[in-house]
């Protein structure tokens, strides 16, 4: 789960306004004040900082604590039975997204023996056929030719009872398409069906590519119409677009409307997941979220991905499988009357009877009481904060985080690693027809290690730290992969590469979060979604990288091994996120980690004479006595950027409540 975002000091001050009584009268700078007396702006004696509190305090005025969405939860319940029922309703939307992801490798698949089709020689056996009409091949893992033939007057061959080749035989390109043999692939595929082998052999993954061409526009529009709209219609808008292009899909009869119609699935990818998957996290507590997080993906993605491969066995054709995991897609329509709207959303649109009318549907199904004072103070704060951000002119971009030194760097290496770790996924993804062994079997293990991944990482995320975990992960990846490609092709090297899948799938739940927690509040919205963009860019040369396998097996697995070493090293340049405050302001993200080492580790905290080095990785307050004693709700921030999906409209929701504290933090101040 993310670090929570805590209110600044001065904001901790304000919660035990006893504590400066004692100190009313005594100046920083070391000389008496009177807190009778306020320095006018003409004075050259500087204010102190405490100086509004202390005029509060003599007027017997409390500054009053804002209450926000979060204040709300502990009184209907942070998991109680109406969040295991959203819960559980992220089922159908964690199949849609690996229906989406995954289906096409299977709509694809080209069966590794096939060779010239001789209609004259129809009447022969298969073998008969190959050994008479295609040259053999000494070299390579094939006995046989798969893209040339020989080429003759097979009538009089045939006539003259021939059965092998005569050397003077001109050879020839394939003219008259191929046949197949079906052993590994027991099905037709779009790829058999229009011959996409040889000179086409890159179709497929040229399709592949131009399908997440489509996820990178499709996480554009449904971002901003979930910004604009509601995560509702954004929900239903994207599956409502992977039903149409799916079931058209299936009638397509040329490669360019096959690439049309993924383009189009494209757009449904990732959201046809992530709108549901931030809904529910907004609205169960924090110490829950780490575990619907992690959980929902470990359980019922992994579920989907492993059942896939029998789906497209059990459905025989392409064009059925097309179907069958496209029309699923339609239920999505019952979604309005189902899942409740962010009422975080809501709020931030100033529709705020509309999230009160959610929260008693909260209470009336958990049967809890949120008391009418909180009521009251959540809708008076909420309402001055929609004022208080109407009134902000100051505006940011994600150009903002290349124009201070250890900010750039910090928003560089995040894009390079995240698309290291794109591409070294999408590729362990995509290689598992090259390792020798049946791709349905395979596929379904690989896919499998996604649940002792996310397990794993949600057991140990908050104690380990995301910097040396995040490395350790990539770097162990990349070992797996670079020591398959040095044992036999089979059992052994398929089994090495499956490794690297499984510690790939701990790298990719880090990463988003990572960016998240890095990024400053003002611009983290803006900056995650370039990360996100930009590991779409990387997965768009994974088909190509897996491509590679045409000329040797072992070159994908090569790429993908150093890719992981190498991103595994850059995680070292970044500082560690565990148990800090993320950053607020530019300048907050200018400065930190500025006193971290780069051996740190939050495992072994190293020892120092300075108190705030000895705090570094010290636990939030949220968890400390005076927190717990105080009973202050902490907001935690929002654990979707666990995700390996887009976590832009997360991350929104929680910056006009980040940018209300610090605001009100410099106004005490």
């Amino acid at each position: 789960m993310a670090p929570q975002e805590r209110t600044p000091y001065v904001a901790e001050e304000e919660s035990h306004p006893d504590s400066s009584k004692d100190l009313q009268n005594v100046n920083l700078g070391g000389s008496y004040v009177n807190s009778a007396y306020q320095n006018d702006s003409s004075d050259n004696v500087a204010i102190p900082k405490n100086a509004e509190n202390v005029a509060n305090n003599n007027n017997n005025e409390k500054p009053k604590k804002e209450t926000d969405f979060d204040d709300l939860l502990p009184h209907v319940g942070e998991f109680g039975l109406y969040q295991k029922i959203l819960f559980l309703l992220m089922i159908p939307f964690a199949f849609f997204v690996a229906f989406v992801y995954f289906s096409q490798i299977f709509m694809t698949l080209t069966p590794e023996q096939h060779w010239c089709w001789v209609p004259e020689l129809a009447n022969l056996t298969a073998e008969e056929r190959r050994a008479l009409a295609i040259p053999p091949k000494t070299d390579g893992p094939f006995a046989h030719d798969r893209c040339h033939m020989f080429s003759t007057d097979w009538a009089k061959a045939l006539a003259e009872g021939r059965t092998t080749p005569d050397d003077e035989w001109q050879i020839v390109p394939c003219d008259k398409g191929w046949e197949y043999n079906k052993s590994d692939v027991p099905y037709d595929t779009i790829a058999s069906q229009l011959d996409w082998v040889c000179e086409k052999d890159n179709l497929a993954a040229t399709a592949q590519a131009i399908f997440f061409c489509g996820a990178i526009v499709g996480g554009l529009v449904f971002g901003w119409i979930a910004d604009k709209y509601g995560r509702i219609p954004a929900l239903v808008g994207t599956n409502l677009i992977g039903f149409v292009a799916g079931v058209a899909t299936a009638f397509c009869n040329s490669f360019w409307s096959f690439a049309l119609c993924r383009f189009l699935v494209g757009l449904a990818f990732d959201n046809c997941f992530t709108m549901m998957y931030i809904l529910v996290l907004e609205y169960v507590g924090p110490k829950w979220r780490t575990f619907v997080a992690n959980m929902s993906i470990a359980l019922f993605f992994t579920l989907a991905a492993s059942l896939l491969p029998w789906i497209a066995l059990w459905a025989d054709d392409w064009r059925t499988f097309a179907l069958v995991t496209s029309a699923p897609f339609i239920i999505a329509i019952a979604t309005p009357w189902l899942v409740p709207e962010s009422a975080r959303w809501l709020v931030s649109q100033g529709k705020i009877n509309k999230a009160l009318f959610i929260m008693k549907k909260f209470e009336r199904i958990n049967k809890t009481k949120i008391p009418e004072k909180v009521l009251s103070e959540f809708t008076e704060s909420s309402i001055k904060a929609i004022k208080e951000s109407e009134s902000q002119s100051k505006t940011y971009s994600v150009l903002d985080l290349f124009r201070t030194p250890r900010l750039r760097r910090n928003s560089i290496l995040l894009i390079v690693i995240w698309m290291a770790i794109s591409l070294v996924f999408d590729g362990h993804v995509r290689n598992v027809g090259s390792l020798g062994l049946d791709i349905f079997l395979t596929f379904t293990i690989a896919s499998a290690t996604e649940l002792p991944a996310d397990t794993f990482l949600t057991a140990v995320l908050d104690r380990w730290g995301r910097r040396w975990l995040a490395c350790g992960s990539m770097v162990v990846s990349g070992v797996f992969s670079l020591l398959a490609t040095a044992v036999p092709v089979g059992g052994p090297s398929a089994s090495l590469a499956i490794l690297g899948r499984f510690a790939v799938n701990i790298s990719y739940n880090i990463g988003l979060q990572y960016a998240a927690e890095l990024l400053p509040t003002v611009v983290r919205a803006q900056g995650v979604a370039l990360i996100h963009i930009m590991g779409y860019v990387a997965s768009i040369l994974a088909p190509f990288v897996v491509y590679l396998a045409n000329i040797s097996p072992d070159l994908p697995l090569l790429i993908l091994g150093a890719l992981g070493v190498v991103g595994g090293m850059l995680c070292l340049f970044l500082p560690e996120t565990m148990d800090t405050e993320m950053p607020q302001t530019l300048q907050d993200g200018e400065d930190f980690g500025k006193d971290q080492q780069f051996w740190d580790n939050p495992c072994f905290p190293r020892k120092s004479k300075s108190d705030d080095l000895q705090e570094q990785y010290r636990k939030r307050p949220s968890v400390s006595p005076i927190r717990e004693e105080t009973k202050d709700f902490i907001r935690a921030m929002p654990s979707a950027i666990s995700s390996r999906a887009s976590i832009r409209a997360s991350v929104r929701a929680s910056t006009r409540g980040s940018t209300r504290r610090r605001n009100e933090s410099q106004n005490i101040v």
